[in-house]
Order: C-alpha cells, then sequence, then structure tokens
C-alpha cells in the first residue's frame, strides 16, 4: 500500500466564458471577481476561477440565466495590462 502524499496540482484557473447574447452589466456583481463585456451579439466573462467546484457553481449560475452557453475556455491572465505601479521609493536626495 502506498501511503506517499500525493501532490495535488493547483486546480485554480483564469476563464474566458462567452454567452450567446447580451447579459446586463448589473449582472456583474453577480460573477464578482470576473468582467463582463459585450462582444458582437455575445456577452464574455474573463476572470480567476477558484477550482473546479467553483467553475461547475458558475456554469450553473449561468445556465440559470438562460443565454447559451457558447464556449469556456481555461486561459491565461491578460498579460498585456502592466502591473499597477508602484511609488518608487528609492529616489537619492541631496
Amino acid at each position: 500500500m502506498n501511503t506517499a502524499p500525493t501532490s495535488r496540482p493547483d486546480r485554480s484557473g483564469w476563464y474566458t466564458i462567452r454567452l450567446q447574447g447580451r447579459l446586463e452589466p448589473r449582472w456583474g456583481a453577480l460573477f464578482e471577481g470576473m468582467t463582463l463585456t459585450a462582444d458582437d451579439g455575445f456577452t464574455v466573462l474573463t476572470g480567476p476561477v477558484a477550482d473546479q467546484s467553483a467553475l461547475h457553481g458558475l456554469l450553473q449560475q449561468l445556465r440559470d440565466l438562460g443565454l447559451p452557453l457558447e464556449s469556456v475556455v481555461r486561459a491565461q491572465p491578460d498579460l498585456t495590462t502592466p502591473p499597477p505601479r508602484t511609488p518608487d521609493t528609492s529616489t537619492t536626495g541631496a
């Protein structure tokens, strides 16, 4: 019997979920941490999802809204957005 601990890979991820139709921006609060945008007749939710259980819960919420699911893609965070700037505290004084 193998009693060695098994490592579990990080189950969190960044997802892009595309729905047919337009979801009003007021619904954005329901999907905390995700960005909701309208794109040519589609609604796109993008953002982090904690784990597979959270993903399934999110998909159930979307199902209950009645918009057809177009795609679910695990993606990388948007690396084109620069990180927030922090003040430079390494200035030299005269």
